[in-house]
């Protein structure tokens, strides 16, 4: 998303936020309705261009919103006619920013409930599972599939394994892909949930589970280096053989014993 767009988004939605936060549980019929306004948009290309043309007053889009959403509820009116509002590099990127508001809203309602970090964690093992079993994160993106049927796989695997507020968060990317690809789209829900909570999220990969110590202590040093809360994710692999690698953000301190071979390695070719 360039520039615009992206300013647009995060205006409109940090006005929005604390209006899902105080939703309660009225969150989960924000979000519905949004994602409503969202497929909305997908099958009608007219009006998603009349909600992005940038010769149009802003009013008047707004109005059209009004009119067109009557039968919803205001606090969704209300941020869709924001959103429309605002101005747009991309005529897709409109679509993008409400889906995103729906996600927000059903992670507010988890806030709510305080579910929020079951959120989370069920996010990073769906995405942990997802990269275990390719054969099932292909079936899941693949867009010449149609859509249910897509979902109902996600039901049938993980729907007895995650909170309804995971689901639903998952059935959005699996039934209405964008411009991410699944795993990335899981990956960013993990992060936004881990933004919420107001804390970084450190990718952790280890030979061995690591005991409730050990990742007190290592939260706690990664709190010193990037002066954060820092929600420390952990994923087994035998085949680091030793050590672990942390990721934060863009940055990776690998201390694995296969990292350091492989190192060694390039020096003697080298």
């Amino acid at each position: 998303m360039k520039g615009t767009s992206q300013r647009a988004r995060d205006v409109v939605l940090r006005a929005f936020d604390p209006v899902a936060s105080a939703a309660g549980k009225d969150g989960t019929k924000l979000a519905s309705e949004l994602f409503a306004v969202v497929d909305g948009l997908d099958r009608s290309g007219s009006l998603s261009r009349a909600l992005t043309d940038p010769s149009r007053p802003a009013d008047h889009k707004a109005k059209l919103v009004q009119q067109l959403f009557a039968s919803f509820d205001e606090r969704v009116r209300s941020v869709v006619a924001d959103f429309a509002r605002a101005r747009w590099s991309e005529e897709p990127d409109l679509a993008e920013s409400i889906e995103d508001a729906g996600s927000l809203a059903l992670l507010a309602h988890s806030e709510a409930e305080g579910t929020l970090q079951q959120v989370e964690e069920e996010l990073f093992r769906v995405e942990r599972e997802l990269m275990a079993h390719r054969s099932l994160l292909t079936a899941l993106g693949d867009r010449s599939t149609e859509a249910a049927h897509r979902v109902a796989l996600l039901r049938d695997v993980m729907g007895a394994k995650v909170s309804p507020t995971t689901l639903a968060l998952l059935e959005r990317k699996v039934a209405a892909p964008r411009s991410t690809r699944l795993l990335s789209a899981v990956r960013e829900l993990v992060q936004v949930a881990a933004q919420r909570r107001e804390r970084l999220v450190a990718r952790v990969t280890a030979a061995v589970e690591l005991s409730a110590e050990q990742r007190t202590r290592l939260a706690g040093l990664l709190k010193e280096a990037y002066g954060h809360e820092i929600q420390v994710n952990v994923a087994v692999d035998p085949e680091v053989l030793g050590g672990i690698k942390v990721q934060v953000g863009s940055e990776v301190v690998d201390g694995t014993i296969v990292s350091r071979l492989a190192d060694a390695r390039r020096r003697l070719v080298g």
